[in-house]
């Protein structure tokens, strides 16, 4: 299952790129999230609870980082293990000034095997593309807070 898009942030590329490339951010930015453990920086693992109708699928995922040219340009491979699923995930995104601002052009390929996969791509399509935009949500927010443009109040 591909998908891909794009998004515009007002913040400068070397602060997209450092909430991109930070494990602790990234982790901020996983819905579900239970905990994270960074082994180094190109190696991180995380447990989740992955909302899926019926309570919720818990999974382990190890991270790593497969390439990187800063500040424009990383990839990243996921795999999940949980009861009942098998997760593999490549993303990647580039980055490129845009203006003032910063435009990313992502893309993810996800692999599901185990029961939770044979549900099919009809099921699990929408489930991943709430998945995404609750990631992009909160990558915006992210990276509004480290360009100093968060209003408290």
């Amino acid at each position: 299952m591909k998908i891909e898009g794009t998004r515009s942030f007002e913040a400068p590329r070397e602060t997209v790129w450092e909430v991109l490339n930070s494990p602790e951010q990234m982790a901020k930015l996983m819905p579900g999230i239970e905990s994270f453990d960074v082994k180094d920086p190109e190696h991180w693992r995380a447990n989740v609870k992955i909302p899926l109708g019926l309570g919720g699928l818990r999974m382990s995922f190890d991270f790593t980082k497969m390439e990187e040219r800063h500040p424009e340009y990383a990839k990243l491979h996921a795999k999940g293990n949980g009861v009942g699923a098998i997760v593999s995930m490549e993303t990647a995104f580039n980055l490129a000034e845009s203006g003032g601002g910063t435009e990313m052009k992502w893309e993810a390929d996800v692999k599901i095997a185990g029961p939770v996969g044979s549900m099919g791509q009809r099921v699990l399509q929408p489930i991943v593309n709430q998945q995404v935009q609750n990631v992009l949500t909160a990558l915006d927010k992210q990276v509004t807070d480290a360009a100093g443009g968060s209003l408290s109040g």
